[in-house]
């Protein structure tokens, strides 16, 4: 194995929103430093937890248009039918949806559920309530896209959470992403929403822990292809 190869698979890549962050704290860490040995430790233990939060490792999408996979690291805190934020514009019927929620620990850059159109951002200001409440999702500042893919719409929402306080979007409307391509970015603990259309059959549990961009949520044709079997039955 070359040098190259070793250090990619030692050293995980970190996003450049997180660039100024790990400045700072080594900044402080070196002043701090200065005038007492403990602090330069207990600086350098929480600069290197910055680089691990703000970490940006590869994923790998299955390569199926109609599979639906994870936006964000995390686990499944919530499962069930809910009506979409307003702002989004899917409508004021009940859609189905998973809520996955990520602690300060889990990698935050946030990734596509569907490769699509984004036919509509909407960013709504809140509050900074606990991220896995119910009431995060109405609450709290949150940003929202929807994707078309297809003839279908998926609705994906950035909220944040109790610590979080800065919500980052990369994104426009009228841009095309690919399934498990980066959106964003939420700093600092925080929750993502994914709507999908009402007869979805979602393949996780709530406790299940997810990885942005591989695990897979649910697949888009699974009612087509059931109702075909159906009539053929």
């Amino acid at each position: 194995m070359s040098l190259s190869d070793t250090i990619s698979k030692t050293f995980v890549p970190i996003h450049r929103e997180g660039w100024p962050f790990i400045a700072i704290a080594a900044g402080v860490t070196l002043v701090v430093g200065w005038f007492a040995d403990p602090l330069f430790w207990i600086g350098l233990i929480l600069t290197g937890w910055v680089c691990y939060f703000f970490r940006d490792p590869p994923r790998v999408t299955p390569v199926d248009d109609s599979l639906v996979v994870s936006p964000a690291d995390g686990t499944v805190c919530q499962i069930g039918q809910a009506v979409p934020p307003p702002e989004m514009d899917l409508g004021a019927e009940p859609l189905m949806r998973v809520c996955i929620f990520m602690n300060v620990f889990n990698c935050h850059v946030n990734r596509a559920p569907v490769g699509g159109r984004i036919t509509r951002v909407a960013y709504r200001a809140g509050k900074f309530l606990n991220a896995e409440s119910d009431k995060a999702s109405e609450d709290n500042e949150r940003n929202g896209l929807v994707i078309e893919s297809g003839t279908t719409r998926v609705g994906v929402v950035q909220i944040a959470g109790l610590v979080a306080r800065r919500i980052v979007c990369f994104v426009r409307e009228g841009e095309n992403l690919r399934a498990g391509e980066r959106f964003g970015l939420i700093r600092f603990g925080s929750r993502l929403d994914v709507y999908l259309p009402l007869e979805t059959r979602v393949s996780v549990a709530v406790g299940q822990t997810m990885i942005a961009g591989e695990t897979v949520i649910a697949d888009l044709a699974a009612e087509t292809r059931d109702a075909v079997l159906t009539r053929v039955s």
